[in-house]
């Protein structure tokens, strides 16, 4: 960036509270860093990894059998499961569905999700040395520099744009609703980001820049405060973080659509992190 812009108290005291919320809600119980495992059902029952029971799906159901002495209870009622229970999703929708182990029953949670059409479990267990030995995430130092003025072209209607995931056998969709322009010291055209559209009107930008796979992962978010009624934006850099998939091999997160990128090193928000 250019010459250095110190930054106010007032502005590192917030970006010290954003961080900390950030480790707070990334260490939750059954949260992204107790993932250990995600897996395919098929059509006959059969026994999956780390999770007792004969699981199964006819391609618009899934089903789950056990006994009692599996010890599986059913995370929204904690009742037993003792035979065959069933749910069904629509795409990329999750349940957390069913609970075991630990002292009360309930360290490991079976997720049910449907990705790409097809039903998967994830098991979620609070054991995870990823979650047990979570210190927090690194981040580059606050700088100033990094919050950008910008505005938001909003489309007259949403534009679905086909993506990747972290996942290759899973399909992604980008719900654009418009791009987010600015200008970064060192490019000599304007950026241009696909944007998706958060609760209250926020907007959620998913980005490469030149320092994915050396110092980031390679690929983070941001997310923009509500545009002003003229359309300008702050961009604020500084709160980029990683998506689940920087954490865990099994996130399906979605991959930034083509072309969103940043031609700069934005040394800034989130790094990669600690092994």
């Amino acid at each position: 960036m250019s010459s250095p812009t110190t930054a106010t108290d007032a502005q590192l005291a917030r970006w010290e509270r954003f961080r900390a919320g950030r480790h707070t809600a990334l260490a939750t119980e059954h949260g992204w860093l107790t993932l250990t495992s995600f897996q395919w059902l098929e059509s006959d029952p059969a026994q999956v990894e780390l999770a007792p029971g004969l699981w199964s799906t006819d391609g618009s159901t899934a089903f789950l059998s056990a006994s009692a002495a599996d010890g599986l209870t059913l995370v929204q009622t904690g009742e037993p499961v003792d035979g065959t229970v069933s749910a069904v999703l629509q795409d990329e929708d999750s349940l957390m569905w069913v609970q075991y182990g630990g002292d009360d029953g309930q360290q490991v949670v079976v997720e049910l999700a449907m990705r790409a059409d097809k039903y998967a479990i994830r098991t979620r267990d609070n054991s995870s040395p990823v979650l047990t030995e979570f210190h927090g995430v690194p981040s580059y130092d606050y700088n100033p520099e990094w919050v950008i003025q910008g505005r938001f072209e909003a489309y007259e209607e949403p534009r679905d744009v086909p993506i990747g995931t972290a996942n290759p056998l899973v399909d992604g969709v980008h719900r654009s609703v418009g791009e987010v322009v600015f200008r970064v010291p060192g490019v000599p055209h304007e950026i241009r980001l696909h944007a998706e559209e958060e609760k209250l009107g926020a907007l959620n930008v998913t980005f490469h820049d030149e320092t994915n796979g050396a110092t980031t992962d390679e690929w983070r978010k941001v997310f923009i405060p509500k545009p002003r009624p003229d359309g300008s934006v702050v961009i604020d850099f500084n709160r980029s973080i990683n998506y689940p998939s920087a954490f865990t091999p099994y996130g399906t997160c979605p991959m930034p659509v083509r072309g969103n990128s940043i031609d700069v090193r934005v040394e800034a928000g989130e790094k990669l992190p600690q092994d």
